[in-house]
């Protein structure tokens, strides 16, 4: 905990309450339905996170803001994301249902109401409904935008345009080649310390909902 507070220090009194009851609510949790590799557990605030909020270090959600976080997991990106950001709407989904039960358990004991949480596929989310989506590493970058570029809405409001903000690590310079169109990265080794973070990227890609 001590690590979020060192790198997002403006947090609310009840934003540092939500971030601190993640630790007890994962471990019990994660005990019954595995969501998190059991090794993670001992490191949830930097590995899971910490890590997730590395979106917000590359933008800031505005009010009203709308976000699909696909292939969820145990709700990374998208819980932390939603603590950070509590005026703006997670949608959050994953083709497993017991790993859905775990996030909306943990929704509900945060007492999240900008959160939504269901079982389903990226292929039939509702269109043009999200500001952006958010994802950590579910496959390729090119099959991933194909899935998504229909949720993507036309009403953007933000310095960057509206698309994807993938969280991905290694060297992703054929991954990029092959989806073949502009994308950027942001290195989150430029804001976190910790040696984990040395290969962890931000990939910002652009989309406009054809």
């Amino acid at each position: 905990m001590d690590k979020i507070l060192h790198y997002f220090p403006s947090l609310t009194d009840r934003q540092r309450e939500q971030f601190v009851q993640l630790e007890e609510l994962y471990s019990f949790w994660n005990a019954q339905i595995n969501v998190i590799s059991r090794k993670d557990i001992d490191t949830l605030y930097e590995r899971h996170v910490l890590h997730s909020l590395g979106i917000a270090k590359v933008i800031q959600f505005k009010p009203g803001t709308t976000v699909l976080d696909v292939g969820t997991g145990g709700g990374f990106p998208g819980i932390p994301l939603a603590i950070l950001f509590p005026q703006s709407q997670f949608h959050l989904i994953d083709s497993i249902g017991k790993k859905i039960k775990v996030v909306q358990e943990v929704v509900n004991a945060l007492q999240l109401t900008n959160v939504v949480a269901d079982k389903a596929r990226a292929e039939y989310v509702e269109s043009a409904a999200y500001e952006f989506v958010v994802s950590r590493a579910v496959t390729r970058l090119a099959p991933f935008a194909g899935w998504v570029r229909h949720g993507i809405s036309p009403n953007s409001f933000h310095d960057l345009r509206n698309g994807i903000l993938y969280l991905k690590g290694g060297d992703l310079a054929e991954e990029i080649k092959e989806y073949g169109k502009k994308v950027k990265t942001f290195d989150l080794s430029d804001y976190f310390e910790e040696d984990f973070f040395e290969t962890k990227k931000v990939v910002y890609v652009p989309l406009q909902n054809k």
